[in-house]
């Protein structure tokens, strides 16, 4: 009897040290629900989930419901901040590191896998700290499927990091992608997976797939050649078997598409975001607003890329490539084309992701739009239902940040504290 007591005792202090759910409740100056700005509002987490959100008098009617008033959350009080949800960074590379340190070439070439993943787990842990609970983490480069392994550390409670979405190895058509510069008769390390063909195509999807691929990524344009411009790769066929193929698998299908040829292939073929999206023309916006297809912009990308090759930002007057990608950025938002929050991060440094939302602004975005799209509308458009907004029952995916980023987006850098999963990484 006196050791079913014990037992009893020991159940009891494990249910309530370490089996109970942890509550909270923040009390910020305001909420960003993922639409919309709201004054007063508080959250109450509990577990990993968002409890309630809104007044105080929702919130006390909410731990009504759920016969929690007796159990009072810890409360943090946010003075001065503002809580929104974890932002979703859409195009990031883990496995690369800022070109002004070492070019793609040589990332690929002439560093180890093992350096790079190193390398990776600290991009992940800036990631989040700074903000980013999740990444649409779209290539590797090279470095095999190591992507899904830092994913899995991640889950696994590992390293710190943002949950991720990943594409392992993007496809590209065979002969149109490798580093530039070497002689045609060495092969070369690919930082894709080349194929083309019917049977060749569905099984390097497949492949893909199998080796833990969220999403699909082609490159429907790329230099042909040795040092060749972009051009088009795969045919509209060729994209729409590869749609296909990822679909029946509940997987979407996106597409790096810089020329306006290689934009039109990839929106007819079913490719659901295109990135980049430089030389895109008000016809090819058009297309894509009526077939519901979303773009990564990745001015950020491009802006430190100008600056790599010598260009004063600031001093001197800007390169056509910048004014261009101007033009076609307004282009995109006159089209009413959705707009995904995503940089290209690690052509810069992982952390500084909010370059990108900066940029969006400076380009021509609301700072209440930038918010937009780095939450509920990446969430939507990358099938995370659960993630992106600040609602009940929601993932209490959440970042808090002095100051008001609806009226200066800058203020996202403010971070004051970080959950993922209703757990507290960054306070």
């Amino acid at each position: 009897m006196k050791r079913l007591l014990t037992f009893f005792h020991l159940l009891l202090f494990f249910y309530g040290s370490g089996f109970a759910q942890k509550s909270y409740l923040l009390k910020p100056d305001r909420v960003f629900d993922g639409t919309e700005m709201h004054d007063g509002w508080q959250v109450w987490v509990l577990g990993e989930k968002i409890a309630a959100v809104g007044d105080l008098k929702s919130i006390e009617e909410a731990r009504k419901t759920k016969n929690a008033e007796k159990t009072p959350p810890q409360i943090i009080e946010l003075k001065g901040c503002t809580l929104l949800p974890g932002f979703i960074e859409g195009h990031s590379h883990l496995f690369l590191h800022p070109y002004n340190e070492t070019s793609w070439d040589d990332q690929v070439l002439k560093e180890a896998r093992s350096l790079r993943t190193a390398r990776a787990t600290l991009h992940a842990k800036k990631t989040l700290l700074a903000g980013f609970t999740t990444v649409r983490d779209l290539g590797t480069e090279g470095a095999e499927f190591d992507d899904a392994g830092l994913k899995q550390a991640i889950e696994q409670g590992i390293i710190p990091g943002p949950r991720m979405i990943i594409a392992t190895k993007a496809l590209i058509a065979t002969g149109s992608y490798a580093p530039k510069g070497f002689s045609a008769d060495i092969d070369v390390p690919q930082g894709a997976e080349e194929a083309d063909g019917h049977d060749r195509l569905i099984q390097a999807v497949r492949r893909q797939i199998g080796k833990g691929a969220d999403v699909i990524k082609i490159y429907a344009d790329y230099r042909w050649g040795l040092m060749g411009e972009a051009k088009p790769t795969f045919l509209v066929e060729e994209i729409k078997l590869i749609v296909e193929t990822a679909r029946s698998s509940g997987r979407p299908t996106i597409a790096h598409a810089g020329s306006a040829e290689g934009m039109r292939r990839a929106i007819l073929g079913g490719c659901e975001t295109l990135e980049h999206g430089d030389a895109g023309t008000p016809e090819i916006f058009s297309l894509m607003h009526d077939k519901g297809v979303a773009l990564c912009p990745t001015l950020a990308a491009g802006d430190a890329v100008s600056q790599y090759r010598g260009w004063k930002k600031g001093l001197e007057p800007e390169p056509e490539r910048i004014k261009n990608k101007r033009i076609t950025f307004k282009q995109a938002l006159d089209a009413g084309v959705t707009i995904c929050f995503g940089g290209d991060v690690g052509v810069f440094s992982h952390g500084d992701n909010a370059r990108e939302m900066e940029m969006m602004v400076d380009y021509g975005m609301k700072p209440l739009d930038v918010l937009r799209s780095a939450t509920s509308i990446n969430a939507k458009v990358f099938h995370q239902p659960r993630l992106g907004s600040v609602k009940a029952d929601f993932l209490a995916d959440l970042v808090v940040v002095e100051g008001r980023p609806d009226e200066r987006i800058s203020d996202v850098r403010k971070v004051k504290m970080v959950m993922k999963n209703g757990e507290t990484v960054r306070n």
